[in-house]
């Protein structure tokens, strides 16, 4: 054996998000909205929290009310370090 062994890493899983597009008025950028389901600690009542991301969207074609999977990468601005992977559902026309 010898002194140096290779020890192959993991690859690392980016985490990804589901959510809606709330905006999409910046040039290569969306503002989408994540929900989540969180239990009051004194009530026990089950209540939805969210958070806002911006996320990036090379070819503009992400539209208000679109649900959308976004998923973290490296900072592409002061804001924005999430990249729009997938539409899942389009927002209905009227």
């Amino acid at each position: 054996m010898s002194d140096t062994q290779i020890i192959e890493e993991a690859p690392k899983r980016q985490r990804t998000l589901i959510g809606q597009v709330v905006s999409n008025k910046m040039d290569k950028t969306v503002v989408v909205r994540v929900e989540r389901h969180v239990k009051h600690p004194v009530l026990g009542k089950i209540i939805k929290r969210s958070n806002r991301y911006k996320a990036h969207d090379e070819t503009n074609q992400y539209n208000e009310g679109d649900k959308v999977e976004i998923a973290e990468g490296r900072p592409i601005s002061r804001d924005k370090s999430w990249t729009v992977v997938r539409l899942l559902e389009a927002a209905r026309s009227i």
